[in-house]
């Protein structure tokens, strides 16, 4: 990634940590669903596609994408301005330091328990 990609995923993983729940459901499995979920409604959204909403679970991904969208737009004026590549390129950057943070280099053992 360049300076400015890695600056711009760095503010949103800020604001995705300081104001997404979705992130920290208690399984892995559940956590990488979400974060998948929600970022590529997301992406969907931020480039003008339709929203996917055939499932119960995409309709779940779309109404936190539906927000998140609302407040990126509010507190990033760039996003406004990005294409379609950059932006897929921007959430994918979020979505791998997400999965590292939340899944990958948890502490929490309960995430991989399979008894629970």
């Amino acid at each position: 990634m360049n300076t400015m990609l890695d600056e711009r995923v760095d503010e949103l993983l800020e604001y995705v940590e300081e104001k997404c729940l979705w992130q920290f459901f208690s399984r892995a499995w559940d956590r990488q669903e979400n974060i998948d979920g929600v970022l590529d409604q997301t992406a969907n959204l931020l480039a003008g596609h339709a929203p996917r909403l055939a499932t119960p679970m995409e309709r779940l991904f779309y109404a936190d994408a539906k927000i998140m969208v609302d407040d990126l737009h509010s507190r990033f004026p760039w996003i406004s301005e990005s294409g379609e590549a950059e932006i897929r390129q921007l959430l994918d950057g979020l979505k791998g330091r997400l999965v590292e943070n939340v899944i990958t280099k948890s502490t929490n053992r309960e995430l991989n328990q399979h008894l629970y």
